[in-house]
């Protein structure tokens, strides 16, 4: 699989389902600065993947231009449930290279389930991506944004309730049409 066909269904996902739904309303904004990338990790293995997320890190420190960092790991972590427990070493390396505060991780993977839910329920799609991935965001510039944005803590219930509505079948659908050709 390609860097160019990870990172352009990528960047069809970020279009059609997190702006185009709306999910997270603070990412059309980036967008249109261009001042969101898109990094495909060749890693396959777990170890290697924390040394790409370090050196993610160390780019947004030298390069402030950049807002946020899609890092795409097609060929590490595919099973969610080894992807999850990942995500405390990830978190752990934040802490270790003392970068918490500055920097924080969001989580999105082709299976992704959240706690209490069954792996089928639409609210899912939320965190649902062509690949796995992780989401550097810089938490300056998430405070600026959730400081001008009225109403921050009903944006997961108007996920959920606009999912739910869409139904899981429109959503698969949605997501398999992210898929560029190969």
């Amino acid at each position: 699989m390609s860097h160019e066909h990870c990172i352009t269904s990528t960047q069809n996902w970020v279009q059609r389902v997190v702006v185009g739904l709306n999910l997270c309303p603070f990412a059309k904004r980036e967008l249109a600065k261009n001042r969101v990338r898109y990094c495909v990790s060749n890693a396959r293995e777990q170890d290697q993947l924390l040394g790409d997320l370090e050196a993610e890190f160390k780019r947004l420190d030298q390069q402030p231009e950049i807002e946020t960092t899609l890092l795409i790991h097609p060929y590490v972590l595919e099973d969610f449930f080894l992807y999850n427990h990942f995500l405390a070493l990830a978190n752990d390396l934040l802490v270790q290279l003392d970068l918490e505060g500055i920097y924080q991780l969001a989580s999105f993977h082709p299976e992704y389930q959240f706690g209490g839910t069954d792996p089928e329920d639409a609210e899912n799609y939320t965190n649902r991506s062509p690949f796995a991935m992780l989401h550097i965001i810089r938490e300056e510039g998430l405070a600026l944004a959730i400081e001008n944005y009225p109403d921050v803590d009903l944006i997961p219930e108007n996920n959920i309730a606009l999912l739910n509505d869409m139904g899981r079948d429109k959503l698969s659908d949605l997501l398999k049409e992210c898929l560029a050709p190969k």
